[in-house]
């Protein structure tokens, strides 16, 4: 299995409109430990394995345990994650599979009580964002390099 073939290549102007929307949240305040547990657990929903490399290799150099990074997958049966963190997770996982059922009242609710509307917004362009590439890697095929 190989990369079909160099996204930023083909079109550099649509990567570099990813990389601009990329560029806002970062500069948006949101925490970068968060928004790296946003773009892993959306890539393990979606299958990418570039991304998932990549986002677990990103959130081991600010600090994250291995614990953490091993159990995101079933966040919700361990106490490890805060309060905050759930509700992002949550609120990840009902936008990544937006078609299943939306985004419930209760997880709305959730994240409300930890951030405002504007916030609220930065959170769901952050996975917007990260499922795009993810399609994106997906799409092209693009693969973790052995380490």
């Amino acid at each position: 299995m190989s990369t079909r073939f160099d996204y930023y290549k083909a079109c550099p102007e649509a990567t570099e409109t990813m990389l601009k929307l990329e560029e806002f949240i970062k500069g948006s305040g949101l925490d970068s430990k968060l928004y790296e547990l946003i773009k892993l657990r959306a890539s393990q929903i979606n299958g990418c394995s570039y991304c998932i490399d990549s986002h677990t290799s990103d959130l081991k150099k600010i600090g994250e345990t291995d614990q953490r990074l091993y159990l995101l997958p079933v966040w919700r049966e361990v106490p490890f994650y805060t309060e905050t963190e759930r509700a992002v997770l949550a609120l990840t996982e009902s936008v990544s599979l937006i078609a299943d059922a939306g985004v419930p009242d209760d997880v709305y609710e959730q994240v409300m009580k930890h951030f405002d509307e504007r916030q609220f917004m930065v959170l769901i362009m952050a996975i917007n964002t990260i499922n795009s590439w993810n399609r994106i890697g997906i799409a092209t095929r693009l693969l973790p390099k052995q380490k």
